[in-house]
């Protein structure tokens, strides 16, 4: 076989079959918003590979399932980005920071607020925050925890025992809000 060639395998639906000249052996992969491919290397014919295909649909649908499911919750996260409004939580974000850092004395020096994939926020060495906008769908708590956070890192640039122990003088359940926070998920909405 050499290209590729889409082809409908029953229990399945499409599955690309795709020549590749890297692929020593016939390789299934399912994968969000891509659907199902199966590499084929040079020379093997198309029918062994259908059949190699069809000889997996079991574990093609299982796989499936779960990424129908990451599927559905992406596009359910989605469909929420609308409802963030950026000007609003650009608003709330620098009111919030700012009043924090003045209640306890913890200056910085510029912010910025993005739509980052896997931080809630981050401090860098010259006193810069760059926070999620994201953090203006947590309870109040986390974001103030949050927030806090990255204003000790004005001081604390490590997460070692002098970090935590400063954070936990102005956020005595410092630890328990670092826990609950791994239960929210960052859903990365479309950015702005």
């Amino acid at each position: 076989m050499r290209g590729k060639e889409t082809l409908n395998i029953d229990g399945v639906g499409p599955v690309l079959f795709e020549s590749s000249r890297k692929a020593r052996h016939m390789n299934i992969t399912v994968k969000p918003f891509r659907g199902v491919r199966v590499a084929v290397p040079y020379g093997v014919p198309l029918r062994i590979a259908k059949a190699f295909a069809r000889a997996k649909t079991d574990w093609i649908s299982k796989h499936q399932g779960r990424i129908r499911e990451v599927e559905l919750e992406r596009n359910t996260h989605l469909a929420h980005s609308a409802e963030i409004d950026w000007k609003a939580a650009r608003e709330l974000l620098t009111g919030r920071l700012t009043a924090l850092s003045e209640r306890h004395g913890l200056p910085y020096n510029r912010l910025s607020i993005r739509n980052q994939k896997t931080r809630w926020g981050s401090c860098s060495l010259k006193k810069n925050i760059s926070l999620n906008v994201e953090l203006v769908t947590l309870p109040e708590e986390l974001m103030d925890y949050v927030l806090i956070h990255e204003l000790v890192h004005t001081r604390v640039h490590s997460h070692g025992k002098a970090f935590w122990a400063k954070l936990t003088g102005y956020v005595p359940e410092a630890r328990l809000l670092d826990a609950e926070l791994k239960n929210h998920r960052i859903l990365n909405r479309s950015r702005r």
